[in-house]
């Protein structure tokens, strides 16, 4: 069987192929049949050759396949292919073994959001999914997600994702964490995102007239606005995120090289879990490595910075670098 990310799209070419008996298919042409399908998908060209069609007609005719029978029909020296049975195709047979598996590790990721408040819509799915295609069993997950259901605002997600997805104006009760009293804040539902095991909705403040942000914990209540809805037309949120960690993101913060020399001891656990997509290799020695990373300076970068302790030093900006001074010092006092 063909692994790659274009094997079911060679199956169903190889299935048209063998289907029309008004044409013979040799090798040739099934290959050539199973690069135009991938072509008009992709746009990639010349991905398949010989070899690959070969296996893929051994999985089809296999039990973790279809099943298929073939008859290879020899014209000289050649051969062509097509079915025995000339009623025959996969697009009218029950899913296969293969299928089936892939459909069973869907449901065990599926199960990731039954923790989340209103979505138990999920496990009626997964019993309908399970009882249709006889995936009936014991189906576990065999990937752990980090999740905390107790998390509080949980219960606010699903409204809050339908008002996105039915472009809904929220008026929110919130109360920030330096706020005594709550205050409304009007906003155009735009993206849902999780970091650190917390949720934050981003949309369009009536107020501000820019895009903020929220932690659904700290909402108390939301109710919808009568406000004609602003659609998100200017943010791409897939790029959004690309030069900060975290969530914090402020205009008129400029993208900063940050130098930072990592101690010999943690630079493997760096090395396999960068701090940003960013982080380049600047130098190294026997006793520590020079990265840079290219981002805005936030709360959540100091934040992780600072999680390393005294593993890590700041080289520049010099600006930042005063900062854990000024940080440390202050510790350093509670400590003395």
């Amino acid at each position: 069987m063909g692994t790659n990310k274009h094997a079911t799209i060679r199956y169903h070419a190889l299935d048209r192929c063998f289907s029309n008996y008004g044409r013979k298919f040799f090798i040739e042409d099934l290959v050539n049949a199973c690069n135009e399908s991938i072509y008009q998908f992709s746009g990639i060209e010349d991905g398949v050759k010989k070899r690959q069609v070969f296996d893929d007609i051994t999985f089809m005719e296999s039990e973790q396949g279809w099943s298929v029978t073939l008859d290879r029909i020899k014209d000289g020296k050649r051969v062509y292919y097509r079915y025995a049975n000339k009623s025959f195709s996969i697009k009218n047979q029950a899913i296969n073994q293969s299928e089936a598996e892939q459909l069973k590790e869907t449901l065990a990721i599926l199960s990731r959001f039954k923790g989340l408040p209103h979505f138990e819509w999920i496990e009626e799915i997964q019993i309908k999914l399970e009882d249709t295609f006889k995936l009936k069993g014991n189906i576990q997950s065999t990937v752990g997600f980090e999740q905390n259901p107790f998390l509080k605002g949980l219960n606010h997600f699903t409204g809050i994702f339908n008002a996105i997805q039915n472009q809904i104006v929220l008026a929110i009760t919130y109360q920030g964490y330096k706020q005594n009293i709550p205050k409304e804040v009007v906003l155009h539902p735009w993206y849902l995102k999780q970091y650190n095991n917390r949720w934050f909705l981003f949309g369009f403040n009536q107020e501000f007239q820019a895009i903020t942000n929220v932690a659904l914990d700290r909402i108390i209540g939301f109710e919808e606005s009568k406000i004609k809805y602003c659609k998100n037309n200017e943010i791409n949120f897939d790029e959004y995120f690309d030069d900060v960690i975290g969530v914090t993101i402020k205009k008129e913060l400029l993208v900063e090289k940050v130098l930072i020399r990592i101690n010999h001891d943690l630079w493997p656990y760096i090395e396999s879990k960068p701090l940003h997509g960013s982080q380049k290799i600047k130098s190294k020695t026997d006793t520590n490595v020079l990265i840079e990373l290219s981002v805005q300076v936030n709360h959540e970068l100091l934040a992780l910075l600072f999680s390393y302790m005294d593993a890590l030093e700041i080289i520049e900006p010099k600006s930042l670098r005063l900062r854990f001074i000024n940080i440390s010092e202050k510790l350093f006092k509670k400590y003395i």
